[in-house]
């Protein structure tokens, strides 16, 4: 239905009436959910919000922007349409699917969830909320996304979008880091949320975080259909809140990495199956930073023809890895314990995370 002009009207707040939090939620809705159906941005699992392609996009776009995401959801559903697919693709298959999106743990929590889906729920997702939080990888605000905008069930989906927007309409200064914040977040979205449009509601509260009550730099203001209900921006707090818990300083890693070549074919070995990276394949590397004698050495062979690359640096969420590199072409075996690959293999096959990127595009 399309929304009345009174429906996009900002409702004041009465003077000398301090409205409580609910009352402020409460007020709120019409004016942004109107706004919502006037400028939602078109995106491609918007377009068609099947169960599985709401799952895939939202677990994609964990820490990681919408047009990013774009191409690989494209890719992922032509090559892995259903939950079977997903169920049925190789690790290597689905991890090459994957390459360049990074926190790859997400990628194989959806194979592992797409093999119970087929198992206990006959390839179809769960139409519950509670059902698909047991789902390794889908917590609390991607079971609120699913079950909202693919079934139209009235239950939150908080993230770090709607943290900020109603932290700053609210104006809390309680740390949005801590879970018990965020769960009494939750309890008030459910206390007002209306049970006919829950996906325009919670979508609605996500796109004013990501495109007006901005993330990064001062938030859009006077674009804002809540601006007039807003305690942060009323006292001019948007400066201060949300409050969030400084981070760690990240830790610093020295590396070598080494473009090992033999016979036209360059040398990757698969990580460990837990830790950093898991599983992924990567350029042979070594702690530290080493010079040309360290690395002869560190081979065991006593001649290659060895020439520096570019340093590189890649930062993690806790580390952040400063990187050396050479290309070393062997004029005798390597001990190593190697798979020898062509540069066709690692456009194609092997998926190298996104930390070696700079030494990746070297391979041809």
């Amino acid at each position: 239905m399309k929304p009345s002009l009174y429906d996009k009207l900002q409702i004041l707040e009465p003077e000398g009436v301090v409205l409580s939090d609910l009352d402020r939620l409460r007020a709120m809705e019409r004016p942004f959910l109107s706004w919502y159906k006037e400028n939602a941005r078109v995106l491609p699992w918007r377009e068609d919000p099947k169960p599985y392609r709401v799952w895939i996009s939202e677990i994609m776009l964990q820490q990681t922007r919408v047009e990013a995401v774009k191409p690989y959801f494209a890719r992922f559903m032509k090559a892995l349409p259903d939950v079977q697919s997903l169920a049925d693709v190789s690790e290597d298959e689905l991890l090459k699917l994957w390459e360049g999106l990074g926190y790859y743990s997400r990628a194989k929590n959806l194979k592992k969830a797409a093999e119970l889906i087929v198992a206990q729920y006959g390839g179809n997702l769960p139409a519950s909320y509670e059902e698909l939080k047991k789902l390794p990888g889908i917590g609390s605000y991607t079971a609120g996304a699913i079950a909202s905008i693919a079934f139209g069930i009235p239950v939150p989906a908080v993230d770090g979008n709607v943290l900020r927007v109603i932290s700053r309409v609210t104006g809390s200064k309680e740390d949005i880091l801590k879970q018990s914040v965020k769960a009494s977040i939750e309890g008030k979205i459910k206390a007002v949320m209306p049970e006919d449009s829950p996906s325009s509601y919670n979508q609605g509260l996500i796109e004013i975080g990501a495109v007006i009550c901005i993330p990064n730099g001062a938030p859009l203001c006077e674009r804002c259909p809540l601006n007039s209900l807003c305690v942060a921006r009323s006292k001019d707090l948007t400066g201060v809140i949300p409050v969030k818990t400084p981070k760690k300083p990240r830790k610093s890693e020295d590396k070598t990495v080494m473009l090992l070549w033999q016979y036209g074919r360059v040398a990757i070995r698969k990580r460990e199956d837990t830790g950093l990276l898991a599983s992924l394949y990567e350029f042979p590397n070594m702690e530290g930073h080493l010079d040309e004698a360290q690395l002869l050495l560190s081979l065991d062979i006593k001649e290659a023809k060895i020439a520096s690359l570019p340093p590189s640096k890649h930062i993690f969420s806790h580390v952040e890895w400063h990187m050396i590199a050479y290309r070393i072409d062997l004029e005798e075996e390597s001990g190593g314990d190697y798979l020898w690959v062509t540069p066709e293999e690692i456009k194609k096959t092997y998926s190298l995370p996104g930390a070696f990127k700079a030494y990746t595009k070297l391979i041809r």
